[in-house]
């Protein structure tokens, strides 16, 4: 849990001013453990721009479909956690999934795109030269 987060707030920086962020336990939490707590303004939704683009796609998700027990839509939110942290690419972030950010392969996946782009590039480049040496007429090159 500490490990987690720390690197929460390490990445986020600041949090809300909701019930579970003003609580005492998590207070003497976040000092035991020497974290800096930072608290946005309160009616401020815009300094909450990441978490509040989080509930609005969730939440536009969620009312697409009816859930006709709590299990079924505890279990619908699970699968749409997971898919916005593993497999959605967000670009804010260069098209990376948060779990790449979190785990630190953002770098390699983006060295592996630029070696990529760089070879497609070239075999781009060959191809319309090959393209316009055969557009010439006969004999000329």
């Amino acid at each position: 849990m500490k490990i987690s987060l720390q690197r929460w707030y390490i990445e986020w920086g600041q949090v809300n001013n909701g019930a579970c962020f003003i609580s005492h336990e998590l207070k003497k939490y976040l000092e035991t453990h020497e974290i800096r707590h930072v608290r946005t303004k309160v009616y401020h939704p815009m300094t909450q721009g990441k978490i509040e683009r989080y509930h609005r796609s969730m939440k536009n998700l969620i009312l697409l479909d009816n859930y006709y027990a709590p299990a079924e839509l505890t279990e619908r939110i699970r699968e749409w956690v997971d898919y916005y942290n593993h497999q959605r690419y967000h670009e804010a972030i260069d098209n990376l999934t948060p779990a790449d950010k979190y785990y630190g392969r953002d770098r390699v996946i983006l060295k592996k795109r630029e070696k990529v782009r760089k070879e497609t590039m070239k075999m781009r480049r060959e191809l319309s030269r090959l393209a316009m040496l055969q557009a010439l007429p006969n004999g000329i090159s």
